[in-house]
């Protein structure tokens, strides 16, 4: 290709296209998708571990003929595990650690022909919805480089509204799929529990709360990924019944008219801010010229204690993750083999106890059940994908008199009277206000989508969410489809450009 802007034109299927046509190679892509993220990632930080000899050497065999052969892609620096190269976790302690085999996912992506080029930046163990891990630094949204791109998948999204590659993988386990595509102008699925693969190394990823997939530019390469991925693998724990046919028709296929239910109120009873409020708002309006029904409603569940079992989970699989490094590190992990405010919930996590932990679970379940009661008035459920635009780097870190009480709660491993403490409750409000209205999907196992309809004054943009029932990805892509047809966004680009 001859230059950026023709590489950049096309999305993944569309460089496939090309590939099998003929009309480039493989290895011409590759040198392409090499060059852009050179001339781009000193500026955004998106890729922390270049894989370029393995694209080179991957475009000079004989790449697999998938939907995506010759494509250039981008896995990201947390359960994406890659024989050969080191998967860090975005912590320190890991940075060195290099796996002897792919994880599934990573198997079927090749198989699917995509050519993967390097890691993306991830906060550490993927757990802030903002990317600044310490060990690699902040990641930068292309729109505007002050602000975060988000997380966990900060740098996979990054690294797309960028044009380094037309799409990337990612994973979510309270929005780390949705929040980085509504920053970053990107459309962003995640899957039911279960249809996509956990394995060889996990089982339920965050007690299912995590599903692995990719952010995208078009609705359509998110498809055709799903389509390539999906399915159970040897070991899992259950098996999702199988889409009656293929994701990508979906995406082609008008949906019929759907009855949605629409909320712009945080389940915390914090602020939305009034562009994600307009977003959802203007998303109704396109909704109701498109022949669909909107009608303002919200599920029956206490969303402050939902939080509250979301963050008990959290804090006990944190607990877990820096007990299991000791198998890694072969000796006992300690402050200074992770980030403070992780070893702060690891503390949380060991001060929870296991009663605890099952009534948050089965506070999960009656959620799920009282969304599938909701589902039954409902086709599906419309609100803002974050409650604020991107927040400038740095200004959601520890400050102050937090900082101070985090590092003597750290030295003396007091996490029993931080948990006591109002202090907590203050965190744990401050760390999901700006991002409410994710979790629940992953709680309940369901579908969502953030799409990006919407673009702040100041020219940042503002994703709109919606959830469907278990399994209904389909109607998700229908609708997804119709909306990039009324109101294209891939044309959409950071300006100045990159």
């Amino acid at each position: 290709m001859s230059d950026f802007r023709e590489y950049e034109q096309y999305d993944a299927l569309g460089l496939a296209e090309l590939v099998s046509r003929k009309q480039v190679t493989a290895a011409e892509l590759c040198e392409a998708a090499i060059d852009r993220i050179a001339a781009i990632n000193p500026r955004l930080n998106a890729v922390v571990t270049p894989m370029f000899d393995h694209g080179r050497a991957a475009t000079a065999a004989a790449l697999p003929e998938g939907p995506f052969t010759g494509v250039p892609f981008l896995i990201k620096d947390l359960y994406y595990a890659y024989a050969g190269v080191p998967l860090s976790s975005g912590c320190r302690a890991f940075s060195t650690w290099v796996p002897d085999h792919d994880d599934e996912m990573v198997i079927r992506i090749k198989r699917a022909g995509a050519v993967i080029l390097g890691r993306t930046n991830t906060p550490e163990f993927g757990l802030l919805a903002v990317t600044e891990p310490d060990l690699f630094g902040p990641c930068r949204n292309p729109w505007r480089t002050d602000r975060t791109p988000g997380g966990s998948s900060g740098g996979a999204a990054a690294a797309v509204a960028a044009g380094m590659v037309p799409m990337a993988a990612g994973g979510d386990g309270g929005g780390s799929i949705r929040i980085p595509a509504a920053y970053c102008g990107l459309f962003g699925l995640k899957p039911s529990r279960g249809r996509n693969p956990t394995g060889p190394d996990h089982g339920l990823v965050w007690q299912g709360a995590v599903q692995n997939h990719v952010i995208t530019r078009s609705v359509r390469d998110s498809a055709a990924m799903l389509d390539a991925t999906h399915g159970a693998d040897a070991g899992a724990p259950y098996e999702i019944r199988p889409p009656a046919r293929p994701f990508l028709e979906a995406v082609g296929t008008e949906p019929p008219p759907l009855k949605i239910a629409i909320n712009a109120t945080s389940p915390l009873n914090t602020p939305v801010h009034s562009d994600n409020v307009a977003a959802v708002r203007a998303a109704a309006k396109l909704l109701e010229e498109l022949g669909h029904r909107v009608a303002a409603a919200r599920p029956a569940i206490d969303g402050i204690a939902l939080a509250k079992s979301y963050l008990t989970m959290y804090f006990g699989e944190v607990a877990a993750d820096i007990d299991a490094m000791a198998a890694t590190l072969k000796r006992k992990a300690g402050p200074a083999d992770v980030e403070r405010t992780t070893f702060i919930l690891g503390l949380l996590g060991r001060s929870v106890s296991a009663g605890d932990f099952v009534t948050a679970l089965r506070r999960w379940d009656l959620a799920a059940r009282e969304m599938g009661r909701f589902f039954r008035r409902y086709d599906l459920y419309l609100t803002p994908t974050t409650a604020a635009p991107p927040a400038l780097i740095g200004s959601l870190r520890p400050k102050g008199v937090e900082a101070l009480l985090m590092g003597t709660v750290n030295t003396l491993r007091l996490g029993w009277l931080l948990k006591r403490t109002a202090l907590l409750d203050d965190l744990a409000v401050k760390s999901l206000a700006r991002t409410p209205f994710t979790q629940l999907a992953n709680l309940c196992g369901l579908p969502a989508m953030s799409v990006p309809l919407h673009w702040t004054a100041a020219g940042l943009p503002v994703g709109v969410q919606f959830i469907a029932p278990f399994g209904a990805e389909a109607t998700l892509f229908q609708l997804a489809g119709q909306l990039e047809r009324a109101r294209p966004w891939f044309d959409r680009r950071p300006q100045p450009a990159p």
